[in-house]
């Protein structure tokens, strides 16, 4: 137990979900751009995508050593390149994604919504027929029934017509579904910019405020580039 002390504000993190779809520089755009909002974060990784991370990083996600790995994790650049961000993950908290006792598996559990960055089919399948077989599906849909905002960054292609359906079911319910496509009008140079324009989206569905992207401002050519 961590009571809140006589003057403090008590502790309402924005859960984020990583499944295991490709994807996981978008998954670190998020985190870093949540911290540098001065948010709260309660993280949780899949089995599946801590497979995802190590093949597209080369890097672990153990329970055991969550800091030193997360640390390592977000310091990387989208290009591979250690040492690029200087992040501060003391207000991380990281749950399990076998622990159905968890905190964000409850309602009562004070949260400000959740993002699931990537999220795979079989996530998002999982998410829409409320099967809640892990932390991760469990706290999606306790998002959803306490009316709190959920964003689901599905990372697919092509997308079959299950899918689909599953998706619309999720809009019904109330989740913003914000595809990992990149945009190219804000002028982007490098990987980085193309992945920070991903996050940056997700973060507008939830309404957390960031410079992770150059926003559009209704004049033609602005992101064009000279040399």
């Amino acid at each position: 137990m961590n009571p809140v002390k006589p003057g403090e504000t008590p502790r309402r993190p924005w859960i984020v979900g990583v499944s295991g779809a490709s994807g996981t520089p978008y998954a670190a755009a998020v985190l870093r751009g949540l911290l540098d909002a001065g948010e709260s974060v309660d993280l949780v990784v899949s089995r599946a995508s801590r497979l995802t991370l190590l093949d597209e990083t080369g890097l672990p996600f153990r329970d055991a050593h969550w800091q030193d790995d997360l640390r390592v994790w977000l310091s990387r650049g989208a290009d591979g390149k250690p040492g690029t961000f200087d992040v501060d993950i003391a207000g991380v908290r990281h749950w399990s994604a076998g622990d159905l006792a968890a905190g964000p598996s409850s309602g009562s559990y004070p949260a400000q919504g959740m993002l699931i960055v990537p999220a795979s089919t079989a996530c998002v399948a999982g998410v829409a027929l409320g099967l809640s077989k892990d932390l991760l599906q469990r706290a999606a849909s306790v998002t959803l029934k306490e009316g709190r905002p959920l964003a689901v960054a599905v990372r697919e292609t092509p997308l079959n017509g299950q899918t689909l359906r599953h998706l619309v079911t999720l809009d019904d319910s109330g989740a913003v579904v914000v595809p990992a496509s990149p945009a190219f009008y804000a002028g982007a140079t490098h990987i980085q910019d193309l992945v920070d324009f991903v996050a940056g989206r997700v973060l507008d569905a939830v309404g957390v405020e960031h410079g992770l992207y150059r926003r559009w401002k209704g004049e033609l050519g602005g992101g064009s580039r000279t040399t």
